[in-house]
C-alpha cells in the first residue's frame, strides 16, 4: 500500500509540474511581450498608436497607427465566424444525429484531413482559385481582399467547430431524446430543442476555439488579403491583419519599427485574452 501511495504521489507531483510548466510558459510569453511592447507605445503614444489610421514606418515622418489592423482583424474574424459557424454547426448535427455510421466515418475522415492541411496550403489555394474567382465574379481590379480572407478563415475553422460540436452532441444521454420522442416531438424538434441545448457548453467551446483559430491565423490571410495597410472600408479592399503586420515586417524591421511590431503583438495577445475571457464568462453564466 505504501509503495502504491508513493507511486501515486509521484504521478500527482509530475502532473502538477507539467501544469506549472504550462502556466509558466504563458506567464513568460506575457512578461516578454509586455517588456518588449511597452517602450514603443510610450514613445509613440497610446492614442496615436491604437487609433492612428496610417501605418508608414519608412516615411520621413514615420506613422505607427494600427487601427486599420485592429478593425481588419475584428471584421475578418467576425465574417469568418458568421460564415463558418452555421455550416459547422449544422454539419455537426447531421453527423451526430442523422448520418449513418459509414457516412459519418467517411465525412469525419475528410474533416480530420482538412484540419491537418497547413495554413500555407490554404493560402496558396485561396490565392490561385478564390482570389481569381472574386476578381472575375465581382469585376474588381484585385481579388486579394477582406472577403477572400473571410472565406479562407471560415473554411479553416470548420474542423474545430465540427469535431468539438460532434463530440458534445454525442455525449448527450440517449434517454433525453427518447423521452422527447415519447412525448410526441419529432426527431428534428428533439435534435434542436433537446440535444443541442444539452450540448450548448461544448458547442460554445467549439465556437471559442474557432474564433481563436481565425484571429490568430497569419500565413493564409497574408496570401489572400493583399497585405496592404488600408482601412477596411469595403469587402473588396486589400487589407492587413494584426498577425500579418507582425509576420510580414518582423524579419527586416529595426529600431522603433521593430519595437512597434512587438507592441502590435502585445495588442493581439491582450485582445485574444480579453475575447476568450469574455466568451468564457458568458459561457459559464449560461450553464448556471
Amino acid at each position: 500500500m505504501k509503495k502504491k501511495q508513493m507511486i501515486e504521489n509521484v504521478i500527482h507531483g509530475l502532473f502538477f509540474m507539467l501544469g506549472l510548466i504550462t502556466v509558466g510558459g504563458v506567464l513568460l510569453i506575457t512578461v516578454y511581450l509586455v517588456i518588449s511592447g511597452i517602450p514603443a507605445i510610450h514613445k509613440i503614444g497610446l492614442i496615436p498608436f491604437l487609433f492612428g489610421t496610417e501605418w508608414a514606418p519608412t516615411k520621413a515622418n514615420p506613422q505607427y497607427g494600427i487601427l486599420p489592423f485592429i478593425l481588419t482583424s475584428i471584421y475578418g474574424t467576425a465574417g469568418a465566424v458568421l460564415l463558418g459557424v452555421p455550416v459547422g454547426f449544422f454539419t455537426a448535427v447531421y453527423l451526430s444525429k442523422v448520418a449513418n455510421p459509414k457516412i459519418k466515418e467517411l465525412i469525419q475522415s475528410f474533416i480530420s484531413l482538412l484540419a491537418g492541411i497547413p495554413s500555407v496550403v490554404y493560402g496558396l489555394v485561396g490565392m490561385l482559385i478564390l482570389v481569381a474567382g472574386i476578381q472575375r465574379l465581382f469585376y474588381v481590379s484585385d481579388g486579394a481582399s477582406l472577403l477572400a480572407a473571410m472565406l479562407v478563415l471560415a473554411i479553416m475553422i470548420l474542423p474545430s467547430v465540427i469535431k468539438m460540436s460532434v463530440t458534445a452532441l454525442d455525449a448527450v444521454p440517449k434517454e433525453y431524446e427518447d423521452a422527447s420522442l415519447a412525448l410526441g416531438a419529432t426527431r428534428i424538434e428533439t435534435y434542436f430543442r433537446v440535444s443541442v441545448p444539452a450540448a450548448k457548453s461544448g458547442i460554445a467551446a467549439a465556437i471559442v476555439l474557432g474564433i481563436g483559430r481565425a484571429i490568430g491565423e497569419a500565413m493564409a490571410v497574408m496570401m489572400v488579403a493583399g497585405n496592404a495597410a488600408n482601412m477596411p472600408n469595403s469587402l473588396f479592399q486589400s487589407v492587413r491583419f494584426l498577425t500579418g503586420a507582425v509576420a510580414g515586417e518582423m524579419s527586416y524591421a529595426g529600431g522603433l519599427q521593430r519595437e512597434a511590431l512587438f507592441s502590435v503583438a502585445l495588442v493581439l495577445f491582450l485582445f485574444i485574452m480579453l475575447l476568450n475571457a469574455t466568451l468564457n464568462f458568458f459561457l459559464k453564466r449560461g450553464t448556471k
